[in-house]
């Protein structure tokens, strides 16, 4: 059975405006490479995961995971909101100082 690995990669080079030839000389790759990975049809070395990594300047997990990511514009799920926490006491003000 065949393990999905969802990937990130052809977002990340479109937000940078960075072409599969410009990575895979970057890479040290062949530039089909790079659209093998983008389309699942090829699965990143743990080598090449990390210095894909490396090159965008983000955690692995940013380009790979083993779930498919949300879609962009998306609603992210919220989780419930924590209970607010009353305000605190206000300190009384010293008394006015009593003239004699």
């Amino acid at each position: 059975m065949s393990e999905v690995i969802y990937n990130r990669i052809a977002m990340l080079r479109a937000e940078r405006g960075i072409s599969r030839r410009q990575l895979s000389d970057a890479l040290g790759v062949h530039y089909q490479t790079v659209g093998y990975l983008e389309r699942g049809e090829f699965r990143a070395s743990l080598h090449l995961a990390l210095r894909i990594a490396q090159y965008f300047e983000v955690p692995v997990e940013v380009v790979f995971s083993t779930d498919p990511f949300p879609r962009l514009g998306a609603a992210p799920e919220q989780a419930p909101a924590p209970a607010r926490a009353s305000a605190p006491e206000r300190a009384s003000a010293p008394e006015a100082q009593r003239t004699a």
